[in-house]
């Protein structure tokens, strides 16, 4: 695996260097952003380390540029900004993950090993004539695209992968909705009411079986 490391601290860089390379890792170093832009569409690395402060281009420059070439490859931020605004900023940007400096390098490699294990996941998760192309954030019914929101993609795909158990709407609002406070669980509602039109727009189906008071079941 090929990890690129866009960092301007020459001490850094090289102890990342080295302590990648002993786990096996391909590794590329640029020392600006713009150097880091480049190979990052050049040499089509599995993994981006990017630092926030860099010359000629920002870490956050980097990082807005370099996806509108490319939507999959991980970008874990290295830096010292830490505030809840920079951190949703630099999610906002495009970055998968986000690791303060200092940093333990076990807690880093943990988190690499994290990435590439999701990359390792099916692509194509089914369900009779539905799929879903997960690299490419698509789902299509009979060879026909159905065009979701982020949130009704992350929903039906979720029951999917979850096909033949109920799935209870905490459990949803948990997993999907990443809430973990007392929420209306009646906008699951609303969201599959949207899923069902857009599905049978396509062709009449009944994938989906609702468990009144319960939740949702994918039938298998």
């Amino acid at each position: 695996m090929k990890i690129l490391i866009v960092e301007d601290e020459a001490g850094i860089a090289t102890f990342l260097k080295q302590g990648l390379e002993e786990e096996g890792y391909v590794i590329i170093v640029a020392s600006n952003g713009q150097d880091g832009l480049d190979q990052a569409i050049a040499q089509k690395p599995d993994l981006i380390l990017l630092d926030w402060m860099l010359p000629k281009l920002s870490g956050l420059e980097v990082c807005l540029s370099f996806r509108k070439e490319n939507t999959t490859t991980p970008i874990i931020f290295l830096t010292a900004k830490d505030t809840v605004q920079e951190t949703i900023e630099g999610l906002k940007a495009g970055a998968n993950d986000y690791i303060k400096k200092p940093f333990s390098f076990e807690e880093l490699l943990e988190r690499i090993k994290i990435h590439f294990r999701k990359q390792n996941e099916k692509d194509v998760v089914e369900l009779k004539e539905l799929k879903f192309i997960q690299s490419k954030h698509q789902v299509f019914l009979e060879d026909q695209e159905v065009v979701l929101t982020q949130r009704e993609y992350e929903l039906l795909l979720y029951l999917v992968k979850n096909k033949g158990t109920v799935c209870t709407r905490n459990q949803i609002i948990e997993d999907v909705w990443d809430i973990h406070f007392e929420y209306d669980t009646g906008v699951i509602d609303v969201f599959m009411n949207a899923i069902r039109r857009k599905l049978n727009s396509i062709k009449e189906v009944d994938y989906i079986k609702t468990i009144r008071g319960v939740g949702y079941i994918a039938n298998e």
